[in-house]
């Protein structure tokens, strides 16, 4: 009788290096390389917990609720990976940049890339609704020279810690966000309201996992920017209100001292001066 084919040898002790023995790695893709690495912790994980066949379910049909929870107007893929300190984690690791250059943050879930584009001086809030602030500031290069031009995009949630497309029914579309050029001298300013902290979405899979297990869900006070300049790397960070007593737990391990600021408040009123410093872009890096 002809031997039939050898048995897989399957086991605890095995079983992520004979998934990895599957793959075809080369010099050209690391794709086998990041996914061998992957199964790995992944399989270790399973031995330390050693969850039933009905755990393991309930761990599927959460990625299942993720991926229901998201559409365009809402990403729950990205919250994940925020709340989980991925995304910063991997920013800190891409974007090493010299102690005076602004550094970076994430994105975050309620970003849009749609923003209109304003002129300078323009007023962002579309329903006048909260504090009046207007954010004055400057982009320059690490020798203080200005950026003309520079593309600027900002967003933030609303006086009560919301975003736009978090209450497509009750806020104009593009409120609180929009779009702006630099002028010659490299300098920005618009209008808009003092932003609010406010608790992480718990409404959907991630929060309410995350919920049960005592996990802080809050975040404070900030704005969103996203800074463009031809030849320079892009800026996508957060500026923070110093005063806020939530900065030592945002949810997403985003704060840095470089990016707290005073908000100074003038007449009924608030002022925010900012200074963004842009670094030189690596020769064929992306910017």
């Amino acid at each position: 009788m002809t031997p039939g084919p050898m048995a897989l040898n399957f086991s605890e002790a095995t079983s992520h290096d004979i998934f990895a023995q599957r793959l075809q790695p080369s010099k050209d893709n690391i794709l086998p390389q990041v996914l061998a690495a992957a199964v790995t912790h992944l399989h270790t994980l399973i031995r330390e917990v050693r969850p039933t066949q009905a755990e393991w379910r309930q761990v599927i049909e959460f990625l299942t609720d993720v991926g229901h929870a998201s559409d365009e107007r809402r990403q729950e893929w990205v919250l994940l990976s925020d709340l989980l300190g991925v995304s910063t984690l991997v920013e800190e690791i891409n974007s090493r940049r010299p102690k005076t250059a602004t550094p970076n943050t994430v994105r975050g879930p309620f970003f849009r890339a749609d923003v209109p584009q304003l002129p300078l001086g323009g007023n962002i809030s579309l329903d006048g609704i909260g504090e009046p602030l207007e954010v004055s500031g400057r982009v320059q290069d690490l020798d203080g020279d200005p950026i003309a031009n520079a593309e600027i995009i900002t967003w933030q949630a609303n006086a009560q810690g919301l975003y736009e497309n978090q209450q497509p029914d009750l806020q104009p579309e593009f409120n609180l966000r929009g779009g702006f050029r630099t002028d010659p001298d490299g300098r920005f300013h618009y209008r808009t309201i003092k932003p609010c902290g406010y608790g992480v979405p718990d409404d959907g899979p991630v929060g309410k996992l995350l919920r049960r297990a005592g996990y802080p869900l809050r975040r404070p006070a900030h704005l969103h920017f996203i800074i463009k300049a031809p030849d320079f790397e892009t800026i996508t960070t957060h500026i923070y209100d110093g005063s806020d007593p939530h900065l030592a737990e945002d949810a997403i391990f985003a704060v840095k001292p470089e990016l707290v600021r005073t908000f100074e408040q003038q007449g009924k009123g608030w002022l925010l001066k900012l200074t963004f410093v842009m670094v030189r872009a690596r020769q064929g890096a992306d910017t």
